[in-house]
């Protein structure tokens, strides 16, 4: 059943015209100031007493004064209309510059390797913008939470969704300290990876992730068994780093403790490629000038880093 709106349509019709009137006490007056005709302002006016049905101005050949409905009407559309300004004046603002405050759902991992630098040099840029960030694992609907945009890697987005690459593909590896790696016989076969313990990640929808291979260009999934369950990168790196076991996670993560020979990797020939961590957001027509910018300055990042 089709609903009733609570403010009736058109309410608002004559009520700057009422305000500008009552202001100078003069419709000739309130016609100059609003540019248009005083029999305009005089119509608008009539339509409004219709609407609320009371008389709202004293007419007189030489004077306006309002009435008793006109004083109290006046004394509560004034503050409520100035508001209304008040609001489209923001509203308008940051619709035509970079401000406000841009909300971002990111998992917990990409923050140090991704975001960090970017959000530095982007904050100093746009001192007008607010960065709110949100570290979580889930695939939200951004819309419904509100958010602006997300950071995920390729392989989680929907197809409905506008991708901005934040990083080059990477590898998918699986690594383990040196002294578990020491304390087994190192995985030189998939099949292997049943005598081993292996850490593994439950996605949002609770399901648990398989390990991906790739054998000579064919994709491979494997069902792993081990200690240790996590829903976050972190945690399963972490865990990795104090001989838990092995885990297989985004390259770029490892990479310092693989410098740093707190990690060893394993299966290297069958690594698969990821497509990388991109920000994405809703398709759609108008793109608020905080999100615009923000996307521009990931691209300009992203063309340093191929120029580099």
């Amino acid at each position: 059943m089709k609903q009733n709106f609570t403010v009736r349509q058109g309410a608002l019709d004559g009520v700057e015209a009422f305000l500008s009137v009552a202001r100078h006490r003069s419709f000739r007056r309130a016609a100059a100031e609003l540019g248009v005709t005083p029999s305009a302002i005089s119509q608008a006016v009539r339509v409004l007493e219709t609407r609320i049905g009371a008389a709202l101005f004293i007419r007189t050949t030489r004077s306006v004064g309002l009435t008793e409905a006109g004083e109290r009407f006046l004394s509560r559309a004034k503050p409520a209309f100035e508001e209304l300004v008040a609001a489209s004046d923001v509203a308008r603002g940051l619709g035509q510059r970079p401000a406000g405050l841009l909300r971002l759902s990111v998992p917990r991992a990409a923050v140090p390797i991704l975001l960090e630098p970017l959000i530095a040099s982007f904050c100093a840029a746009y001192p007008e913008i607010e960065v709110e960030i949100a570290a979580s694992e889930e695939l939200i609907d951004l819309a419904a939470e509100g958010f602006d945009a997300g950071v995920r890697m390729g392989q989680f987005l929907d197809a409905d969704m506008v991708a901005v690459p934040l990083s080059p593909p990477f590898h998918f590896v699986v690594v383990g300290s040196p002294a578990y790696v020491k304390s087994r016989k190192r995985p030189k076969t998939l099949d292997d990876l049943r005598q081993h313990a292996c850490l593994r990640w439950r996605r949002s929808n609770g399901a648990l992730a398989p390990w991906t291979f790739n054998d000579n260009g064919r994709a491979i999934e494997i069902a792993v068994a081990g200690p240790l369950i996590a829903n976050d990168f972190p945690t399963m790196l972490g865990a990795a780093l104090e001989g838990v076991g092995l885990a297989q996670l985004p390259e770029p993560m490892v990479a310092e403790g693989l410098r740093a020979k707190k990690l060893v990797q394993v299966l290297e020939p069958y690594a698969p490629v990821m497509p990388g961590v991109f920000l994405y957001y809703p398709s759609r027509r108008q793109i608020m000038p905080k999100l615009r910018a923000f996307i521009d300055h990931v691209k300009d990042r992203e063309r340093q880093r191929r120029k580099s």
